[in-house]
């Protein structure tokens, strides 16, 4: 099993290197209108690679788990490969909900919403897009949405 957690090679709220919308190497940049047409299929592009490359890994590991079976004699061994499967499994619980944020935000392409923060309506940065492409708010907004949550906790 630890082989499988250690082919991990990025934490799982990082989306995958930039997908290319037309394999010339295009990258979306302030100079252009904000969400034209390229910038949309570029990011739609990059969060179908993502859901994709997180598809293939829950595969992979549903196919471990299903040849792996915990026949280890000894009783520490055995609660160590519980353990790194209970780790993947709740690893793979999160990259579901991500699974279901990514496509919100293919959703958000489709009816021309993408990239403008859902609190003020404003473009959000194209590099906060391209760091996390299922951003809803501006880094502004992101800021007081989580002071705000913090306040409501400790209160």
């Amino acid at each position: 099993m630890a082989t499988v957690l250690s082919d991990m090679t990025q934490p799982l709220d990082m989306p995958p290197p930039p997908a290319n919308d037309d394999g010339t190497g295009y990258r979306p940049h302030a100079d252009e209108p904000f969400m034209n047409p390229r910038q949309q299929a570029y990011f739609r592009a990059k969060l179908l690679a993502w859901k994709d490359a997180i598809h293939r890994e829950a595969q992979d590991t549903l196919s471990h788990l299903q040849n792996e079976s915990l026949r280890e004699a000894d009783l520490t061994d055995r609660a160590s490969s519980e353990t790194d499967f209970s780790i993947e499994l709740r690893t793979r619980d999160r990259q579901r909900k991500l699974i279901a944020k990514i496509e919100a935000a293919l959703r958000r392409i489709d009816d021309g919403e993408y990239g403008y923060c859902e609190v003020t309506g404003e473009p959000i940065a194209l590099g906060r897009l391209e760091a996390r492409p299922i951003a809803t708010m501006t880094v502004e907004a992101q800021s007081r949405h989580e002071r705000q949550e913090k306040v409501s906790r400790e209160d």
